[in-house]
């Protein structure tokens, strides 16, 4: 699978923050079962490496697997090793997008700014993470694409199924789905990955009503 093909295509790259990896792995399936192609497992989570490497093992044939929160080249590092397709940051770290692109993967650093969206896109960055979307609104993105046309963005934090089609309509080239979606508060029970299916379902509707 082409991962920067997949990502722009698909639009959703599901979060999964703080999950055990067979939980992380029962989660990634239900994004599946809901037509999510793309997934961010973060660093923070207990055993991430390991769930990265389960999810990549299991599903890699169907998804792209990420990973989230990478800090510094190290870890991006290994995180790649462990089978991630995808580096994303809340941050711009020029040396972690060297290292992702050494390894032939996609960066996706994290800039709030315009000046540090250029100079993300600048140093290498295939799409850059608009982090934290929550307080600039689909608006943003509209802006930014005036001077910066070339720029793909993929805003991240706040969008939930009340926003995400204006996001895309303004321009974005993917979002970044957290807590709207996948909950790591709740249990991974039966029901819980019944409703997670049945939530992605409905986000991949709401950004396929905005290309209808």
């Amino acid at each position: 699978m082409d991962v920067l093909s997949t990502i722009k295509e698909d639009k959703l790259i599901a979060i999964i923050r703080g999950s055990e990896p067979e939980d992380a792995l029962q989660i990634a399936r239900a994004l599946y079962a809901g037509g999510v192609r793309a997934i961010e497992i973060t660093l923070n989570s207990p055993n991430a490496l390991v769930s990265i490497e389960k999810v990549s093992k299991e599903l890699g044939d169907k998804i792209v697997v990420g990973a989230g929160t990478v800090l510094d080249p190290e870890s991006a590092r290994s995180a790649l090793i462990a089978g991630a397709q995808f580096i994303l940051s809340p941050s711009l770290n020029a040396d972690t997008i060297k290292m992702t692109k050494r390894y032939g993967a996609i960066s996706i650093p994290g800039a709030f700014t315009p000046t540090e969206i250029l100079s993300a896109y600048e140093e290498g960055g295939d799409i850059i993470k608009v982090f934290p979307a929550t307080s600039l609104g689909p608006d943003f993105v509209k802006d930014i694409h005036g001077p910066l046309p070339h720029i793909p963005l993929l805003p991240t934090g706040g969008v939930d199924l009340s926003n995400i089609a204006e996001y895309i309509q303004k321009g974005a080239a993917g979002v970044g789905l957290g807590s709207s979606l996948v909950n790591s508060k709740e249990s991974v029970t039966e029901e819980y990955l019944i409703r997670l299916t049945n939530t992605a379902r409905e986000f991949k509707s709401k950004v396929e009503s905005v290309h209808k």
